[in-house]
């Protein structure tokens, strides 16, 4: 395995924002997230100076007489129209982007990802040793006593996930047991693995790293110790990784 770390795919102590984006998928979360606080921003703006004008002007001491006002069209109209409108600049990118996240590409890569309790296991499926085993291998929590320097703790596994840079890989995600999800925030990719039924998703990563993520459904006693460890390698790296898998 070659080993090398890369923490800002990980997650920090009290992080509240989003891991850097490694894929267009993430990429396209981070920016529509963006968009989207800015224009949270505004509404809370303008709400709370127009809830300050109506405090202000609009109390006992103004005017000490009510006016019968029943309704009013226009404005009526207008306060109809605008949230339509806002809610369509928000609709148009979320559906373009849910359509990108269901997006079916041609893979060159096939990886089964099997949900354990409480334990991954990996399939890739394209390729076979001479003795036409698939190259298939259980990843485990990584105890304290195993961890090396630089190794995070509670998210380290004793087999990581080999992947290739810019390749289109199909994640077929699927679970033995119990309900368990598949999650890596820095691919922006979280997936059911569901017992008797297999989920599809595909990943295009975009640059070198050692990817995080960990179970994000509640599976049981031990749902804490189930982390998900991607490595993305150059190509030329990824077929030599996968020549000597398949030799052992």
């Amino acid at each position: 395995m070659f080993n090398f770390f890369c923490f800002c795919d990980s997650a920090d102590a009290w992080q509240f924002g989003i891991q850097d984006p490694a894929t267009p998928i993430a990429v396209g979360i981070l920016k529509f997230h963006n968009d989207l606080i800015f224009i949270f921003i505004f509404i809370v703006a303008f709400v709370t100076w127009l809830i300050f004008r109506i405090l202000v002007l609009f109390n006992q001491s103004k005017i000490v007489k009510a006016v019968p006002i029943v309704h009013g069209t226009s404005i009526e109209i207008i306060w109809t129209l605008i949230p339509i409108v806002i809610l369509l600049f928000i609709a148009i990118p979320s559906f373009s982007l849910l359509y990108a996240v269901d997006e079916s590409v041609n893979p060159a890569i096939t990886l089964k990802v099997i949900g354990n309790q409480w334990f991954w296991s990996y399939e890739y499926s394209d390729y076979f040793a001479t003795n036409d085993d698939s190259l298939s291998f259980d990843s485990y929590l990584l105890s304290d006593e195993d961890l090396e320097i630089g190794f995070l703790r509670i998210l380290e596994v004793d087999n990581r996930i080999i992947l290739p840079e810019s390749t289109h890989v199909r994640l077929i995600v699927t679970s033995s047991d119990v309900l368990h999800c598949w999650t890596v925030p820095s691919f922006g990719v979280k997936i059911d693995a569901c017992p008797g039924r297999l989920n599809e998703v595909s990943v295009f990563v975009e640059r070198v790293g050692v990817f995080y993520g960990q179970c994000s459904e509640l599976c049981g006693v031990n749902h804490g110790i189930m982390p998900i460890v991607v490595e993305v390698l150059p190509v030329e790296d990824y077929l030599l990784w996968i020549s000597e898998s398949l030799s052992e």
